[in-house]
């Protein structure tokens, strides 16, 4: 790793993408989403992990884009995917057979014990808003052997109770989720825009583990909507390195070029072999 870009500026979303990225180990099998967690992935995958294995919910296996997907559907995945295999082969033959190492989810709300809210702010019934829902996220948030999160923090989306439960965390901590029989072992950390959050050992209680370069700890408790623990031992995280967000630079332009081009589609000359 080289290192550390002092003197080089670096937004919050990039200071996110390339600590994610860092918690990727190379080998490991990650069911990821779109978003952030595409972008921790691919930029782990070009960096430190050239063997990490992508499985998006499309049933693209192995996939290593050049660009960013716009979604689980674009081509990208497919054209550049080991495999393509259908979505309930995706659950049943990797994720619930234990051969996921890594989910990488999302959401709207988190709660202390890491249960997680893709479905609705408010009563299911009359929401104040109502969310994507839950797609895949619930089986793998049970199945994965380990799940990142990735989100920002405020105290709208760390809230001390959720409105709607759609993936397990935790539970209500304190072993419930082991005792329950989940298979895996539930967010190992949190990744958020002021530091790390990790399970307390004992409570499984999401607890301020590490921070960013010059964030102070008081804003990000003030940023919680529980009485955030912050570790004795608060470790400081260190700032991307030049080739870090070089990479990550790089890989953003890319899938802006992309995503600004038309996209042609081929036609068969044929007319009655046209769709």
């Amino acid at each position: 790793m080289s290192q550390p870009a002092a003197d080089i500026q670096y937004t919050q979303d990039e200071m996110m993408t390339v600590t994610a990225a860092r918690q990727l180990a190379d080998g490991a099998v990650c069911f990821v989403g779109i978003g952030l967690p595409s972008a921790a992935c691919n930029l782990a995958r070009e960096l430190h992990a050239p063997n990490l294995v992508l499985i998006y919910e499309s049933g693209t296996v192995g996939t290593k884009p050049r660009v960013l997907p716009l979604s689980i559907g674009d081509g990208e995945l497919a054209e550049t995917a080991e495999v393509v295999i259908p979505l309930p082969e995706i659950f049943t033959h990797y994720l619930q057979a234990g051969r996921v190492d890594l989910g990488f989810l999302g959401a709207a709300q988190i709660d202390r014990f890491g249960n997680l809210n893709s479905t609705v702010i408010g009563a299911y019934d009359d929401p104040k808003v109502r969310l994507p829902g839950a797609g895949g996220a619930p089986e793998i948030a049970t199945h994965a052997n380990s799940v990142l999160v990735i989100m920002r923090m405020s105290p709208k989306s760390f809230v001390s109770e959720l409105g709607f439960r759609t993936s397990s965390g935790f539970l209500g901590g304190r072993g419930e989720r082991a005792a329950r029989g989940y298979p895996g072992r539930g967010p190992q950390a949190v990744i958020t825009d002021f530091g790390v959050l990790r399970p307390h050992p004992d409570s499984d209680e999401l607890v301020l583990t590490d921070i960013y370069p010059g964030v102070d700890p008081a804003a990000a408790v003030a940023a919680c909507g529980w009485p955030l623990q912050v570790a004795a031992q608060l470790q400081l995280l260190a700032p991307p390195t030049a080739t870090e967000l070089a990479q990550l630079r790089a890989l953003n332009e890319r899938t802006r070029v992309a995503h600004a081009t038309p996209v042609k589609i081929h036609l068969a000359s044929n007319s009655s072999n046209a769709v």
